[in-house]
């Protein structure tokens, strides 16, 4: 069986100045301070908490 594809999700951007949804949605993928980095498997509800926030975080796929 094949591993699920990861993602490495990076907060670039500040949260101040956010809607307080969007500052849930990044608690919610475990970031809570700029530079810091998760990794996650891809799933339809991660990829609609990315959307939310894409111009916050910077997203790579891992191998």
């Amino acid at each position: 069986m094949k591993a699920p594809i990861r993602v490495r999700i990076t907060q670039v951007r500040s949260s101040i100045d956010c809607p307080q949804r969007q500052k849930a949605t990044l608690r919610a993928l475990g970031l809570r301070r700029r530079m810091q980095t998760v990794e996650k498997p891809v799933s339809l509800a991660l990829l609609g908490m990315l959307r939310q926030v894409s111009h916050l975080v910077k997203i790579e796929v891992v191998s």
